[in-house]
This record gives C-alpha cells, structure tokens and sequence, in this order.
C-alpha cells in the first residue's frame, strides 16, 4: 500500500458513512453517533497504551490502526477535517513545544 495517506483513509471513512451498507461497521459507527464512536475511540487508545507498555510491537502497529481509523471517525462524525488537524501541527511546529504549551489557555 505505497503512498496510502490518512487523507486516503479519511476519504474511505466518508464514503463508507455515507453508504449505508448494513455490513459495514463505519456506517455502523456513524448511525450510532458521536457517543459510540468516541466509546469506542477510547477503547482502542486504551489498547494502544497497553500494547505499548507490555512492549508488543504487532500489538502497537494493530491498536494504532485501529486507533486512528476510530479518531478519523470521531472527527467526521464531529464535522472537522483531518485538515484542521494538520492545520494546526503544522502552526505548531513554528515554536518549541514548551512554548507552545506554555501558549494553551488553561482548562
């Protein structure tokens, strides 16, 4: 899958949302709503963690799949482009990352 890109994926979760397909588990997702989703996006970053820690790098790859496919979810059930997203990496980028942390308005 040479060149396949979180825009790739981001392409294949709106389409599949906008399916209907009864089999497909994003259609699924997005009938269910913002709740679910996000349910379940916690769920796999908890999955992450763990595999992390217990140092199971097939683990890892497979939960942080998982885990960024729910948080595309997430963000198209919410209406936010990945773009957004990049958008502000990217302005992040421009300053240390203590600077930019320390920048964050509190709450």
């Amino acid at each position: 899958m040479a060149g396949f890109s979180l825009s790739d994926l981001e392409r294949i979760v709106a389409e599949r949302a906008r399916s209907g397909d009864t089999d497909s588990w994003t259609a699924k997702l997005f009938s269910r709503g913002i709740d679910k989703a996000s349910q379940k996006l916690g769920e796999e970053a908890v999955e992450t963690v763990i595999a992390a820690v217990k140092g199971d790098a097939e683990g890892l790859v497979s939960e942080s799949a998982d885990l960024i496919y729910h948080w595309l979810v997430v963000l198209a059930i919410a209406g936010i482009p990945l773009a957004d997203v990049m958008a502000e990496l990217e302005r992040r980028t421009a300053q240390s990352g203590l600077a930019e942390k320390a920048s964050r308005k509190p709450g």
